[in-house]
């Protein structure tokens, strides 16, 4: 074998194995991670204070709060908040300014920066066990909060 074919085996070689290193690194490993997102869950109300009369007043007083713990506005267009039963509000074009929260109602009133209403006529939470999913609107969990109460 001459000098110059050695060279171009060992080139081919080297090439061969670099391919086959890079295609044994997992999916996982190249895949972009979803960003961190500065968008929580505070507090959450489930269970309406008083008798569950389905009055608005009472609808109202459930609620959950989503804050931003960020310096920057967040535009939740898009994203949703559902339980564990599949049951969702999708936010409208609603701008959170850094360090602000706004309170998801479950039931009508009149939407703002600081509270906005799920227009439900019937409670979202359950009282004694449920999970809140807050998800972007590429559909990415950014936040989930649970509670069992006995």
């Amino acid at each position: 074998m001459s000098p110059r074919t050695t060279t171009r085996v060992a080139a081919l070689v080297l090439a061969a194995s670099g391919l086959a290193a890079a295609a044994a690194v997992p999916a996982s490993a190249t895949a972009r991670p979803t960003p961190r997102s500065p968008i929580v869950f505070g507090a959450i109300q489930y269970d309406s204070p008083g008798h569950d009369d389905h009055s608005q007043k009472s609808l109202n007083a459930e609620w959950v709060t989503i804050t931003n713990t960020g310096r920057g506005t967040v535009n939740l267009r898009g994203w949703t908040l559902t339980d564990r039963a599949h049951q969702t509000y999708t936010f409208h074009n609603l701008r959170l300014a850094g360090h602000h929260s706004v309170k998801v109602h479950t039931g009508k009133g009149r939407d703002t920066n600081r509270d906005v209403y799920q227009n439900r006529r019937d409670y979202a939470w359950d009282n004694s066990t449920d999970t809140a999913t807050l998800r972007d609107h590429h559909k990415h969990v950014i936040a989930t909060k649970s509670w069992r109460h006995r």
